[in-house]
C-alpha cells in the first residue's frame, strides 16, 4: 500500500508518496485543473495499483481535486489540520514548506486508521450553500441598518424606529415616507440604505423560501424534534454533510463540541465544557436545548434534576445539550434511511 499526501493551495497541489512505515518514496507538485489532477494520477501509478490519498482537510481548495480523484476511482482519506502539524513538529527535518507540509499528511494517515473517507458532495453541500448565503446577506443588512440609524438619529434624534423593526417592510415605508419630505445629503444616503434594505430582505425571503421545502424534503424526522427550525435543520444539515460517516453517537457529539472533557485532579472526578469541535453545529444545538428549556416539559424535568443534583445552569444546559446530540443524530440517521421508521427518543 502507498499513501500518497497532498498538500492542496489555490494555484498548485503539492504530492508526496509513503510506504507503509512512512519511508519518502517521491513527490510532485501540479496544478489545479482536471487535466493537471489526471497528470498527478498518473505520476502515481508508477508506485503500484495499491494505494490511497490523503488530502488536507481544507475542502474549499481540495473540493475539485477530490472530485476528479473520486471520479476516477480513487480512495481518499482527509486528514485534520491537527493531525498534520503533530506529524511535521515530530519530523527530523525542520522549517514548512509544501513537500513537509504534503509528507506530514501522508504520514499522519499512516499513523491514523480511521481517518474520514471522502465523498461526492450531496444535497448537504447545497443547503450549506444556500444557508450559508443567507447568513452573509443577514450580517450585511444588520450593518447597512446600522449605518441607517446612524443617519436618522442625526436627522432627527428624537423620532428613531423601534429597535429590531427597520427590515421590515412598514417599517421602512414609514421611514421612507419621513425621508422624502427631507433634503440633503444625509438624507439621500438614508433613502439609499432604506431601498438596500428592501433588495437584502427580499433576497432572504427568497432563500427561505427555497430552503424550506428542500429541509422538509431532507429531514423530516430532524424537524419534528422540538425546538428545531427549518434554518436550525439547514445548519445541522449543512455542517454535518453525511451522518453515515460518523462511527457513532459518541463520535457525533465529539464532532459537534457537546462531549464534555475529563478534568480529573487527584482523587475528584469531574468534566467540564468542551470549546472544541465544530462551533457552528454547536451553535445549532444550543439553540434547540434553549427552546426546549422554555417549551419542552422532557428537557424542563432534565434541566431540574440536575440542578437538584447540584448542578449549575450552565453545567445543566451542558448535559442537556449533550442528550440532544445523540436525539440529533438518531433523527440524521432516521432521515439518511427514508424507508426506515423513525425511531426518536425524547430528551
Amino acid at each position: 500500500m502507498v499513501i500518497v499526501g497532498i498538500d492542496a493551495h489555490k494555484r498548485s497541489h503539492t504530492a508526496v508518496a509513503v510506504d507503509e512505515v512512512g519511508r519518502k518514496l517521491g513527490q510532485h507538485t501540479t496544478g489545479t485543473t482536471s487535466e493537471d489532477h489526471l497528470a498527478l494520477l498518473a505520476w502515481a501509478e508508477q508506485f503500484g495499483a495499491e494505494r490511497l490519498w490523503a488530502v488536507e482537510d481544507c475542502r474549499h481548495l481540495s473540493r475539485r481535486l477530490e472530485r476528479d480523484l473520486l471520479g476516477a476511482g480513487e480512495p481518499i482519506v482527509r486528514v485534520p489540520t491537527k493531525l498534520m502539524a503533530r506529524e511535521r513538529n515530530s519530523a527530523r527535518s525542520y522549517g514548512k514548506s509544501d513537500p513537509i507540509d504534503a509528507l506530514a499528511v501522508a504520514r499522519a494517515a499512516v499513523r491514523e486508521p480511521d481517518l474520514p473517507k471522502a465523498q461526492l458532495d450531496g444535497p448537504a453541500r447545497t443547503v450549506r450553500l444556500l444557508i450559508d448565503h443567507r447568513e452573509h446577506l443577514v450580517a450585511e443588512r444588520t450593518r447597512v441598518i446600522n449605518r441607517l440609524r446612524w443617519h436618522l438619529h442625526e436627522l432627527d434624534p428624537g423620532n428613531e424606529p423601534p429597535a429590531r423593526t427597520l427590515w421590515r417592510p412598514k417599517h421602512l415605508t414609514a421611514v421612507s415616507a419621513q425621508l422624502d419630505q427631507l433634503d440633503g445629503v444625509v438624507a439621500r444616503l438614508a433613502r439609499a440604505l432604506v431601498e438596500r434594505c428592501r433588495q437584502l430582505t427580499e433576497q432572504i425571503h427568497v432563500l427561505d423560501d427555497e430552503l424550506e421545502p428542500l429541509v422538509k424534503h431532507l429531514a423530516p424526522a430532524l424537524l419534528d424534534l422540538c425546538g428545531c427550525s427549518t434554518l436550525t435543520a439547514a445548519k445541522i444539515l449543512g455542517e454535518t454533510a453525511d451522518v453515515r460517516r460518523f462511527r457513532s453517537r459518541h463520535a457525533f457529539a465529539r464532532h459537534n463540541g457537546t462531549a464534555p472533557l475529563p478534568v480529573w485532579s487527584s482523587n475528584h472526578a469531574r468534566h467540564r465544557l468542551s470549546r472544541t469541535g465544530n462551533r457552528q453545529l454547536n451553535t445549532a444545538i444550543h439553540r434547540i436545548a434553549i427552546t426546549q428549556a422554555r417549551h419542552h416539559e422532557p428537557a424542563r424535568q432534565l434541566l431540574q434534576r440536575r440542578r437538584n443534583g447540584g448542578k449549575n445552569k450552565a453545567e445543566s444546559i451542558r448535559i442537556l445539550k449533550r442528550r440532544l446530540s445523540d436525539v440529533v443524530y438518531q433523527a440524521l440517521r432516521a432521515d439518511a434511511r427514508p424507508s426506515a421508521p423513525s425511531r426518536l427518543k425524547a430528551a
